[in-house]
């Protein structure tokens, strides 16, 4: 899922259950290594948390907001607040286990 300005508020902080909100930006290239295991995570916890990708460039306003300063920045929010958050990239292990702590 794609994350805007226009949908942030409804889709992550009015979400009913947890959201993991990826901060990224095209040019970067460890936001493009861990797109493909954010996906894969997405596809795997379907209906247990919403999983989305925020452009950082095209939200800049939001990435301020939440102190996003380098990127890939991982958010999880719980009832419209950030609980968690990790920066940089990371294995598949330990992503998924991020997510378990969640969940």
């Amino acid at each position: 899922m794609q994350f805007t300005t226009e949908n942030f508020e409804t889709e992550v902080l009015q979400a009913q259950g947890p959201v993991l909100v990826d901060f990224y930006a095209d040019w970067c290239g460890p936001c493009k290594m861990m797109a493909p295991l954010v996906e894969r995570m997405a596809e795997k916890y379907a209906g247990r948390i919403k999983v989305g990708k925020l452009n950082v460039d095209d939200a800049m306003e939001i990435a301020q907001k939440y102190h996003v300063m380098n990127i890939p920045t991982f958010i999880f929010f719980k009832n419209g607040e950030p609980t968690a958050t990790y920066v940089g990239g990371m294995t598949a292990a330990d992503l998924e286990e991020k997510i378990k702590a969640v969940i």
